[in-house]
């Protein structure tokens, strides 16, 4: 098991709870399913907020409302307004991503928010002019290396054979109209998509 605070919070990850919790918010939900609690702070500051917040993940020892595998979830159809998978469907096989990505959509009534892995060299650069708008322009260099799997990640956006266009396509044929997604440059190896049930 992770030790958390130790290893596994870094500033990236902070950012990365912080859009969790926004996204999700953002969707009004009143029920949330949340696959893969790590260490609980995006749970419990949705459960502050008021929201009905059930945890499933397959570790055991991380003490999950559910243990069980995002491949096969025993939930009703349509239990929750919204699911939360951050940063897991890339623990899985690719040819296992459109069979999970089915199952979330089976038990969420409306949306979903996922996050996965988008490798590249990132340049970001802001211009900050006084009485001005914050300018912003961020790019990945990306494509050209092979993943490997490293014992955790089956695979990443932006490695060879995985470009965004081609996980796109298979969040489409998996049932769900992307309504955005984005990287933010505070954390810009987490690519989110806030995705609802079609």
């Amino acid at each position: 098991m992770h030790n958390y605070f130790n290893q596994y919070d870094n500033r990236d990850r902070w950012i990365s709870y912080w859009q969790q919790i926004e996204n999700v918010l953002s969707l009004q939900p009143k029920k949330v399913l949340e696959i893969g609690i790590g260490n609980k702070t995006v749970t419990n500051y949705l459960r502050e907020r008021g929201v009905e917040v059930t945890t499933l993940d397959i570790n055991e020892s991380l003490k999950p409302d559910i243990v069980a595998s995002v491949e096969k979830m025993p939930l009703a159809d349509n239990s929750f307004d919204a699911v939360l998978a951050a940063e897991i469907l890339e623990h899985l096989p690719f040819e296992k991503f459109v069979k999970a990505l089915l199952e979330i959509r089976r038990v969420t009534k409306k949306h979903a928010v996922i996050s996965v892995p988008h490798w590249g060299w990132t340049f970001y650069l802001v211009l900050k002019i006084p009485l001005v708008r914050k300018l912003q322009i961020m790019f990945k260099i990306q494509g050209f290396l092979r993943h490997q799997f490293n014992g955790e990640h089956y695979w990443e956006i932006g490695k060879r054979s995985f470009p965004l266009s081609k996980i796109k396509k298979e969040i489409s044929r998996a049932g769900f109209k992307i309504l955005t997604d984005f990287i933010s440059a505070d954390s810009p190896y987490h690519h989110f998509f806030i995705l609802e049930k079609v």
